[in-house]
């Protein structure tokens, strides 16, 4: 009996030691990982504060890649709307000018090799603008209606008969159809300015509304341009009234088949230069 309680203290004693050598082996196991747990949360610390220091250089660069760009391009639209004085007195902007090389990429090569000056290379622009925009129009199928293109001005010519009736300068309803295809050539074309010029034949005209030739020329050029503005939107600032009376005939006024040529209104589409520079720097 006295030998089994010495073996029952000496197992309690020795299971004691066990479990305390556990203890000690977890406690430590602990310290480690709180160790490796603190170490790694200064290594965070540290990256995270690395990575702002980057971040903040890489912003730095950005900010400077950013500001040359927009130098870059200051510089660029400077350059564009930097104007060349040529020898010849021409004034144009390098945009323009670009623009202007692009339109003369289709132009004959005869006709560009004929060009001496800049003026004269502005000027073939804008003729094959005006031709363009006359050929894609059907103006030229009228047998009363005349049209002359002299480089850069187009002069269209419309008997009286398609306009007025005879001593008159209220415009006729068979009007309506050759208003509206001019009216589509000048609203098509932004740097045309029009100038409307009433011509009449020799016979004298002394009427209470109508005082001479001067009179009714005049009167129907300023028919002609309200009908296009108020009619056919024609935008009055490109419009120009003018009369000639009779004094600039085509033919003698000695047979009545002469004073029916004569009697007539002429449109003139002219470019404007300004205008038309300004339309191809906004394309």
């Amino acid at each position: 009996m006295k030998k089994i309680s010495i073996l029952l203290i000496a197992a309690l004693l020795l299971s004691s030691c066990v479990s305390k050598k556990k203890y000690l082996a977890l406690e430590q196991e602990h310290g480690e990982t709180k160790n490796q747990l603190v170490k790694t949360q200064v290594e965070k610390e540290d990256l995270e504060n690395k990575f702002a220091k980057i971040q903040a250089r890489v912003d730095r660069y950005n900010k400077k890649i950013n500001s040359l760009n927009e130098d870059i391009e200051d510089l660029r639209i400077e350059n564009d709307i930097k104007l060349d004085v040529n020898d010849d007195g021409t004034i144009i902007s390098n945009d323009a000018k670009r623009k202007m090389i692009a339109t003369l990429e289709k132009v004959d090569q005869e006709k560009l090799a004929n060009a001496k000056t800049l003026k004269d290379s502005m000027n073939l622009a804008l003729q094959y603008n005006l031709e363009k925009t006359m050929h894609s129009s059907d103006l030229n199928n009228d047998e009363d209606i005349a049209v002359n293109i002299n480089e850069t001005v187009v002069m269209i010519s419309i008997s009286d008969k398609m306009l007025f009736n005879s001593g008159s300068y209220r415009i006729s309803s068979k009007a309506n159809n050759i208003l509206q295809k001019l009216a589509d050539v000048i609203n098509s074309e932004e740097s045309i300015d029009v100038m409307v010029e009433g011509h009449t034949d020799s016979r004298s005209i002394n009427t209470e509304k109508i005082k001479d030739n001067w009179d009714l020329s005049v009167l129907r050029a300023t028919s002609v341009v309200r009908k296009l503005q108020h009619k056919y939107n024609v935008d009055p600032s490109k419009l120009i009234a003018s009369g000639r009376s009779s004094y600039q005939p085509l033919v003698e006024n000695n047979t009545r088949e002469n004073r029916s040529k004569n009697r007539r209104t002429r449109i003139i589409l002219m470019p404007n230069i300004d205008k038309f520079f300004a339309l191809m720097e906004a394309n």
